[in-house]
């Protein structure tokens, strides 16, 4: 089998054959399928509707019905989109989904869609709505029973349902929205003009567990650890005797896959660890010393510094800088690989959003590669083990907690494949300046664990640009680094807010990092979210 993916559990997405491919998950789980229209917080209702206990896939809207009845779904969800309604070239909806014999919820863009296909009344209003609003329900119904009259909710939207289909239920009215929710209950069919996925929307999660528990029946009881089982005992059934190897980088995603695969099949799995010098400060022997020690799984380390930092030698451009150290980064793998002799499977960290993102095909943009390395050959000859596949980052943390690994482990901020290499910014990753971030970087979470802080933010972490400024230290002149703080918090990496960290415990940063390094003399903090910056720098 030939495969594109990055042979290291903490992949970037694999390519896939078939973008609506189920994914691996136990088939006696009650499931519920979001199609998507292209909106922001897709991802976001699927890994809601699995909060609420009920495992879901989320697909692109054009599947067709066939293709959502294959999976014996307890209902479907329409997702919000960009589009109107009334737009040339608009997604549509398909009829026969609503003829499968399940319960449908229309959001946003979804309702629009049922409210148009069925003869109700959707226009553009002259005034959009956008962010907070205010929700009054007129008649709870089945779907808001039990919610307050009047609520707060989040809205995205400028067409607007001035009329539901004949037979509906009007359900509530916004601020812009004359019918913000509808129902047909005989007919199972619903509609919600507000975003219930989202925080700003307090009853939002009492939305779909009405739809999930009361209208389709669910049995809520679906977690990422109570597949762990189920998933060793696929892992066995797939590779038999046969010899495994896994590409360790010591993150959250490849060591939770690590230790899922040897719990099934013990010492026929072979971890190799590529050292390419760009990790973070004695990370390296930290993993090393987990897998071979705590773990006793077979591990093989490499130390290839020397070898990527010849590689990276004048190189100051960021995609250049992955794609090189993707391409060594395969050399070295390859080289192990074949040291370990007649190796038939490959071990892959791949997420669901690496699912989602790579065979979505819902027209989104694509704003930079992957941040895991890249720069990859097409003659990689293994088959693939992704015993991760059907989860979110959050419920591969869940797992690695059921199966013991270590709290500082399982709560790992992600970091980037190519590591430090491209925090090193507008420059070259010279060993020097590496150093200095390294450096630089350890105080930063030194300080951050000492607060309590580390598991409030989704990321943290140093940059370093190719800037010197003038400093005066012990009344000398100075020529140094700038140190960049950057830290986000986030749910899932889609849109981050920069972290307010205390003014006490910035100062104490950056004064541990002017003072300990001689080579700095300016600290200064990236203050822009997501849109419109991204997280990483490159």
């Amino acid at each position: 089998m030939t495969t594109h993916g990055v042979p290291t559990a903490a992949t970037a997405a694999t390519e896939l054959a078939d973008e609506s491919a189920p994914v691996d998950v136990p088939r006696a789980t009650d499931e519920v399928v979001v199609l998507d229209y292209g909106g922001q917080y897709s991802q976001l209702i699927a890994r809601r509707v699995r909060e609420c206990g009920v495992f879901s896939e989320l697909l692109p809207h054009h599947v067709g019905a066939d293709e959502v009845a294959r999976r014996k779904p307890k209902g479907v969800i329409l997702s919000g989109g960009p589009a109107s309604v009334y737009a040339d070239g608009a997604p549509r909806l398909e009829k026969e989904l609503l003829d499968l014999g399940v319960p449908v919820l229309g959001i946003c863009y979804g309702m629009q869609l049922l409210a148009n296909e069925l003869g109700g009344r959707v226009e553009g209003a002259e005034v959009g709505e956008f962010g907070r609003s205010q929700l009054t329900v007129r008649e709870p119904g089945r779907l808001l029973e039990g919610l307050p009259a009047e609520q707060r909710c989040w809205m995205s939207h400028r067409d607007t349902v001035y009329a539901a289909p004949e037979g509906f239920t009007e359900l509530a009215s916004s601020t812009e929205s004359p019918v913000a929710a509808f129902e047909s209950v005989e007919r199972g069919i619903y509609g919600i003009q507000y975003h219930p996925e989202v925080v700003h929307t307090p009853y939002g999660q009492d939305v779909l567990k009405r739809f999930l528990g009361d209208v389709c029946e669910c049995d809520m009881t679906w977690s990422a650890a109570s597949i762990v089982e189920e998933q060793v005992a696929r892992i066995r059934e797939q590779v038999g005797d046969a010899k495994v190897i896994c590409g360790l980088s010591g993150g959250v995603d490849s060591s939770v896959a690590a230790v899922l695969v040897h719990k099934a099949i013990g010492d026929q799995l072979t971890c190799i660890f590529v050292d390419h010098g760009l990790m973070r400060k004695g990370e390296g022997d930290q993993v090393i010393k987990a897998f071979r020690e705590h773990y006793g799984i077979p591990l093989v380390a490499v130390d290839a510094e020397e070898r990527f930092l010849e590689k990276l030698k004048g190189v100051t451009e960021p995609e250049a800088k992955r794609k090189l150290i993707g391409a060594e980064f395969i050399r070295v793998f390859e080289e192990e690989a074949a040291k370990v002799g007649d190796a038939k499977f490959l071990v892959q960290g791949t997420l669901y959003s690496d699912v989602i993102e790579s065979g979505g095909g819902t027209g989104a943009a694509t704003i930079k590669s992957h941040h895991n390395v890249g720069g990859l050959p097409e003659d990689l000859e293994f088959e693939l083990v992704e015993p991760l596949r059907a989860l979110f980052k959050d419920e591969v943390r869940a797992v690695g907690a059921e199966l013991g690994l270590p709290e500082r482990l399982v709560w790992r901020q992600p970091f980037p494949g190519p590591g430090l290499a491209i925090r090193v910014v507008g420059g070259e990753a010279t060993k020097e300046r590496l150093d200095v971030l390294r450096d630089a970087d350890y105080i930063l979470q030194d300080e951050i664990r000492k607060a309590g802080l580390y598991r409030e933010l989704w990321q943290s972490f140093c940059v370093l640009p190719d800037v010197r400024t003038v400093g005066v230290q012990g009344d000398e002149r100075t020529y140094g680094y700038v140190v960049v703080i950057r830290a986000v918090t986030s749910d899932d990496a889609m849109t981050a807010d920069w972290a307010r960290l205390p003014y006490d415990l910035l100062e104490q940063i950056a004064s541990r990092m002017i003072n300990e390094l001689r080579e700095v003399n300016r600290v200064v903090l990236d203050i822009t979210s997501k849109p419109p910056g991204t997280i990483e720098w490159e």
